[in-house]
């Protein structure tokens, strides 16, 4: 899998401006809960009050604060407030100072707090004091000496230790709640501009989230696009450079499949990856440090909601990825099954196996039914039991949160932050288990595509390849050539030597299976010969580049090939700048001129893929005359005649001859008529050479070409030949 992401270079940029998208996304999202909980917990339990730490305090109030402060306290509030019209107006201080002021005014203010208001505690804390009804504590305070005022408040702060933080903080709220009312500012208006300023930066956050993912969905799913696009080209130009040995390692199903559904795999998982893999970590790590900051005590409810989606995830994990890995090899199955039957429709209706190949095709069918459906199983438990999870891990986190709330050590809004915390953290594992998910199938696809883009090509050009000998244009010399199949045990052809002039027309015939075929393969390049040399223009195909050598051939193999589109598209295929008369004389001499003006569009007329409208005969004429119109140095023709009546095979190959007297010719047939006036004819017994010679000098001293030639022509035609 981690091979593919080396095609993902191009991409750089982009993805690191994904990475950036992410990281800002996921701040957003990780400070909406925070911004929840200042809702609840400020805006409607404190009345937008956060902290302590008042804007503007009266002289009389700070007056009071100042009893219960030390001498370092005091100082440090005298600094950051400054005192105008008995009236103590905060300073601009930064955070750090904030929390020190906040500090410093917790237990003063709930002191004062305690002894102004009319709660029962107030009553007891005065009773204790045993003052004069009417008498003012603060007053009895400021006159206390000082080792006598320390003692009163070691005492007192040894109770307030006691206490928890949220009654402190509560209360002193609620004093300087008491305190702007005492100065007359509304508390309403207050409390309702808090909760819009604060909802206007969730709007802003929600905002800044959507935009950030819309475009790490648009740009991911471009960078999947584009590597899709890049594997296509690369998986296509390393198929076009295989050779006959290379394909025979892949079925073409298997590499239609490689190409199309095993690139979409790898597509699918790569818009993913980019929105879950990349994702999901800072969110879950970000959530973590979020919730542990709210509240420590219940980091142990994390831990086990993380641990029941572990062993969930494990669990089916274990049991669908077999089911993974074997899900594109049945994808494969069906889609030779398929491409067999309906190549071989016609011969199946012949001998009427309609029901064996309904079989076949069920049975593949039938099990790539099976593995998706036990795959979707997999996956339709798993929502259910993540759904399951997530209530059960709230309803957990409510039952612990509301006894902390009920003792005072927790507010309800951080009970909110804490559980929308704890989903973000249980939402990024869900995001990483659909990838489990996804991954192994996207895995076996890479793997896939990875094992044709890796495979080694026999066939090479030469780092410093040779130009062609002019003076020996056309020439095609076999020199003791000897060739083995991949794997095969047994030579196909052994120690071979001959050569094919210019001018001249060269014919290979032999009995089925005796290497005819591979014989002329071997000029081309589609294989490299075992043992030998074959040379073209006086050079060793192997030290020409393949272009060139290409370049000086036209090749019509045994079975005619048609492309997708016209007549003319399809005769100017080696040679696109032909002329339209050029292609006319082409078609003159494959004798397809006539067929073709019958046509209603004539040379525009369509042809269909793989050539299915026309007859197989005007297929290999077609064929021919696209070969001819290239006016290559080297004509092959691997039994290329066979389809065509005696009559039109006469008038081509007569036309034929006189078209390409200057260059080399080179005709593998199984009809002795195809060759009768050949200027050389080899004949091929198991591989090696029976015979060469005329037609007349092969039947008087080649017994292997007299025995088809007597079982081809009668007594009389063998008399007078």
């Amino acid at each position: 899998m981690f091979k593919i992401f080396k095609y993902l270079k191009k991409s750089a940029g982009i993805i690191l401006v994904i990475v950036l998208l992410l990281f800002l996304q996921a701040y957003c999202d990780l400070s909406l809960p925070d911004y929840t909980s200042k809702i609840v917990n400020v805006g409607i339990q404190q009345n937008g009050i956060e902290d302590a730490v008042a804007d503007t305090i009266r002289g009389e109030t700070m007056d009071k604060l100042f009893i219960f402060m030390d001498e370092d306290a005091t100082n440090l509030v005298k600094e950051n407030y400054t005192l105008e019209n008995d009236m103590w107006s905060l300073n601009k201080v930064n955070k750090e100072t904030r929390e020190q002021l906040n500090t410093v005014f917790g237990k003063p203010m709930l002191m004062v707090y305690g002894l102004t208001s009319d709660s029962d505690q107030s009553k007891e804390i005065l009773a204790q004091m045993k003052l004069p009804e009417g008498t003012d504590p603060f007053a009895v305070f400021s006159q206390m000496p000082k080792e006598q005022m320390d003692k009163v408040m070691e005492g007192m702060s040894e109770q307030l230790d006691k206490m928890p933080e949220s009654i402190i903080t509560q209360s002193s709220i609620n004093f300087v709640k008491t305190e702007y009312q005492a100065q007359g500012i509304d508390m309403d208006s207050m409390q309702t501009n808090y909760i819009l300023k604060s909802g206007l930066v969730m709007l802003a956050f929600a905002l800044t989230i959507m935009i950030a993912a819309v475009l790490v969905t648009f740009l991911s799913c471009r960078v999947a696009a584009s590597l899709s696009r890049d594997l296509r080209e690369k998986v296509f130009e390393k198929v076009i450079s295989f050779s006959n040995a290379e394909f025979d390692k892949f079925s073409t199903a298997s590499l239609i499949t490689r190409s199309t559904n095993d690139i979409q795999q790898v597509q699918l998982l790569m818009t993913m990856l980019f929105r879950i893999v990349l994702y999901a970590p800072i969110l879950g790590i970000g959530g973590v440090i979020h919730a542990l900051g709210t509240n420590k005590s219940m980091a142990w409810i994390i831990a086990v909601a993380v641990g029941a989606i572990l062993v969930v995830v494990g669990i089916l994990f274990s049991v669908a990825m077999p089911k993974f890995q074997s899900l594109q090899k049945l994808i494969d199955r069906l889609n030779l099954v398929s491409r067999e039957i309906l190549q071989g429709v016609p011969v199946i209706r012949a001998f009427s196996t309609e029901k064996h190949e309904e079989d076949r095709f069920e049975t593949a069918n039938h099990n790539l039914m099976k593995t998706n459906l036990f795959v979707n199983r997999c996956m339709t438990f798993m929502m259910p039991l993540m759904m399951f999870i997530m209530n059960g891990i709230t309803v957990l986190i409510v039952w612990k949160g509301a006894a902390g709330i009920d003792n005072g050590n927790m507010q309800v809004g951080d009970l909110m932050a804490f559980i929308q915390y704890t989903m973000m953290i249980i939402m990024s594992f869900l995001m990483l288990t659909m990838l489990s998910i996804m991954l192994p199938r996207a895995s076996v696809s890479a793997s896939r595509i990875n094992e044709v883009l890796a495979t080694e090509v026999i066939l090479h050009d030469p780092k410093d390849p040779k130009k062609a000998d002019r003076s020996k244009k056309g020439l095609v010399e076999f020199k003791n050539v000897s060739f083995t199949y991949p794997e095969a045990e047994e030579s196909v052809l052994s120690n071979l030597s001959f050569s094919a002039k210019p001018g001249q027309t060269t014919a290979v015939i032999g009995s089925t299976g005796c290497g005819k075929s591979t014989l002329v393969n071997l000029i081309p390049r589609f294989f490299d010969v075992t043992e030998g040399q074959i040379l073209v223009d006086g050079v060793d195909v192997r030290e020409m580049s393949q272009h060139e050598l290409h370049d000086k051939i036209g090749y019509v193999p045994q079975k005619g090939v048609l492309f997708s589109g016209t007549i003319a598209t399809n005769l100017r295929y080696g040679k696109e700048d032909a002329t339209d008369e050029e292609v006319a004389k082409a078609a003159e001499i494959a004798q397809a001129y006539d067929f073709i003006q019958e046509k209603d569009e004539k040379f525009d007329s369509p042809i269909a893929q793989g050539g299915t409208n026309v007859s197989g005969g005007q297929k290999q004429r077609l064929s021919i005359a696209r070969a001819i119109a290239k006016e290559p140095e080297i004509y092959i023709f691997d039994d290329s005649f066979s389809a065509l009546d005696y009559k039109t095979d006469v008038a081509l190959r007569g036309a034929l001859k006189r078209e390409t007297k200057d260059a080399t010719t080179i005709i593998v047939a199984q009809r002795i008529s195809t060759i009768l006036h050949a200027e050389q004819i080899i004949v091929l017994d198991e591989g090696k050479v029976a015979g060469i010679g005329t037609h007349q000098e092969l039947l008087k001293n080649c017994d292997v070409y007299y025995q088809i030639a007597a079982s081809q022509l009668s007594k009389e035609e063998l008399s007078n030949e």
